[in-house]
């Protein structure tokens, strides 16, 4: 197989987090280190997604990730016999720098995306691939929903009508009795920017519609409990030596204008 063919057939956006990642791992490996990602660089398709990306959004989507790995990591930490279910997985590389072998890991995306992660990524020891649309809910058939369970959606709702996200909620807060969920969001004004940026790698079609301005009426409406709010960047702004002055701007008000966020959810 040649070097550039592992990724033939891959969509264009499967590649946006990875080189994210890939560009993070380089760059501010102190801050940021996936070496299942950087297993991958060689084999990286040259396109329009690295020349026209700035290293704002490969910091976003580096951030967000971040923060979710932490959520995580603090969730297995009280709940060791546990589920953790990545929604829309796609390329995600979470359960390699997780490294936690005692929870059970689900990566859920449609089929045709679950068989070039299994191409690409492998299967894990204690990580279960699940082919299917992940609004039909037919995945839980796969868990064991008495177990505490998190679910990680990231980079995904925002492609959705929220009145499909509140629905999913609401039957998942039944279905999981003792389950939490982490996703990210942006606000109405980020949303415009990232279809914006979006359009710009050559993806046109792939249009956003989700955003969350105030997350307690989010959770409201869903009837679930607000955890935690969160930030992308005050970590990456504090330590990645190097950033570029825009990048920092941006990262900054980004913050501070809430247009980036990571809610926390539990279910009952």
């Amino acid at each position: 197989m040649g070097e550039k063919n592992i990724f033939d057939g891959v969509e264009d956006t499967l590649y946006i987090p990875l080189s994210a990642r890939i560009y993070a791992s380089e760059k501010f490996p102190k801050f940021f280190y996936d070496d299942k990602a950087l297993s991958l660089n060689a084999h990286m398709p040259a396109g329009s997604i690295d020349k026209n990306s700035s290293e704002y959004f490969y910091m976003a989507s580096v951030c967000r990730q971040k923060t979710i790995d932490e959520k995580i990591r603090k969730f297995l930490s009280v709940n060791s016999k546990s589920n953790v279910v990545f929604l829309g997985a796609g390329l995600e590389t979470a359960y390699h720098r997780i490294h936690d072998y005692h929870a059970n890991f689900y990566q859920v995306d449609l089929p045709e995306v679950m068989e070039i992660r299994k191409r690409l990524l492998g299967n894990g020891e204690n990580e279960k691939l699940i082919s299917g649309d992940m609004f039909s809910l037919d995945w839980v058939k796969e868990i064991d929903t008495t177990l505490p369970t998190l679910v990680s959606v990231a980079g995904v709702y925002q492609y959705f009508d929220e009145t499909k996200i509140v629905d999913m909620i609401r039957k998942m807060k039944v279905i999981f009795p003792k389950g939490e969920l982490v996703f990210d969001a942006t606000n109405s004004k980020g949303l415009k920017l990232a279809n914006k940026y979006v359009k710009k790698t050559g993806n046109a079609n792939a249009q956003m519609y989700f955003s969350v301005d105030n997350p307690q009426s989010f959770a409201k409406i869903t009837g679930t409990k607000l955890l935690e709010v969160d930030g992308f960047f005050q970590g990456a702004l504090k330590d990645c030596d190097g950033l570029k002055l825009i990048t920092k701007v941006y990262m900054y008000f980004a913050d501070r204008w809430k247009r980036t966020l990571i809610l926390h959810l539990k279910f009952n």
